[in-house]
C-alpha cells in the first residue's frame, strides 16, 4: 500500500514537472539565435555598400542591434543608424561606430567649415540665416538660427560629409514659419542692403549682413567694417513697419566680439 502511494506521489510530482515546462514560452526556452541571426543578416544585407564594409553587426534577444567597426565619414555613420533602424525586428540601435577618416586639426576643420556654411544653399534665402559652428576634438556643433528646415538640413549635410568630423550635433533653431515674418525679412533686407553705407555687404554672398526674425524681432548677425556700419544697419532694421524689437549682433572687423544676450 506504501508503495503504491509513493508510486502516485512520484507519478503527481513529474506530471507537474513536465506541465511547468511546458508552460513555459518556447521563446524562452529554445535560444533566441536563429531569429536574432535572420535579423542582423537584414542589417547587414540593408548596409551592403562599399562605406560600410568594416561595419559589424549584431543582434541580442531583445532586437537591439549593435554596430561596431568603422566608418571615413560621420554621414555613413548616421546612414548606417538611419538604415538599422529601419530593419524589421529591430527595437533600438547602439551605434558605437567609430569615424576614422583623415586625422585633421581642430582649426583646419573651422576654417574649412565656415568657408563651407558661407557660400552654402546661396541663392536660397541664406542671407536670412545665422548658423553658429564649435569644433572640439573633431566633434562639430552647430548652432543658430535657419529661416526653414532645408537650409537647415542643409548646413547639417555639409559637416557631416567633411573628412575630419567625429560627430554633428545639431542645435540650429528653426526659425518660426509665417507671411508676418517673411515679409519682415525681405522689407529688412531691402532696408538695409539698399543704404548707400551698407549695399557693399550685399557683393560677397558669404559676408552678407544675416537678418533672423523671429514673430518680428529681429536678430542681426555677421561682420562689419565699422561701428558706424553696425549702427546704421540696426537704424534701417528698426525703420521697417512691424518690427518689435532689433538685436544687434553685428561684429566689427577688429574689435573684441560681444556676447549675446
Amino acid at each position: 500500500m506504501l508503495r503504491t502511494i509513493s508510486r502516485l506521489k512520484l507519478f503527481l510530482f513529474a506530471a507537474l514537472f513536465l506541465g511547468v515546462i511546458l508552460a513555459v514560452p518556447q521563446e524562452s526556452l529554445a535560444a533566441a539565435g536563429p531569429q536574432d541571426q535572420d535579423v542582423a543578416g537584414a542589417i547587414r544585407a540593408k548596409l551592403d555598400k562599399s562605406q560600410f564594409k568594416d561595419i559589424r553587426v549584431s543582434v541580442d534577444a531583445n532586437g537591439v542591434a549593435t554596430l561596431t567597426g568603422s566608418v571615413s565619414l560621420f554621414e555613413y555613420k548616421q546612414d548606417a543608424d538611419n538604415k538599422t533602424h529601419k530593419v524589421k525586428g529591430v527595437t533600438a540601435v547602439r551605434n558605437e561606430i567609430e569615424v576614422a577618416g583623415p586625422s585633421v586639426s581642430d582649426s583646419q576643420l573651422r576654417k574649412t567649415l565656415s568657408e563651407k556654411l558661407a557660400y552654402d544653399r546661396v541663392g536660397y534665402g541664406n542671407v536670412f540665416d545665422a548658423i553658429t559652428l564649435n569644433v572640439e576634438r573633431g566633434v562639430v556643433t552647430l548652432g543658430g538660427h535657419s529661416h526653414d528646415y532645408p537650409n537647415r538640413d542643409s548646413a547639417v549635410g555639409v559637416a557631416s560629409t567633411t573628412p575630419g568630423v567625429k560627430e554633428v550635433i545639431d542645435n540650429i533653431e528653426v526659425d518660426p514659419v509665417s507671411q508676418m515674418d517673411w515679409g519682415i525679412r525681405m522689407a529688412v533686407a531691402r532696408a538695409v542692403y539698399g543704404d548707400p553705407a551698407l549695399n557693399r555687404y550685399a557683393i560677397d554672398p558669404a559676408k552678407p549682413i544675416r537678418i533672423s526674425v523671429q514673430n518680428g524681432n529681429v536678430e542681426l548677425y555677421g561682420v562689419v567694417d565699422t561701428q558706424g556700419d553696425k549702427n546704421i544697419a540696426e537704424i534701417r532694421a528698426n525703420s521697417v513697419s512691424g518690427v518689435f524689437s532689433v538685436k544687434n549682433y553685428l561684429e566689427v572687423a577688429g574689435q573684441p566680439t560681444e556676447k549675446q544676450q
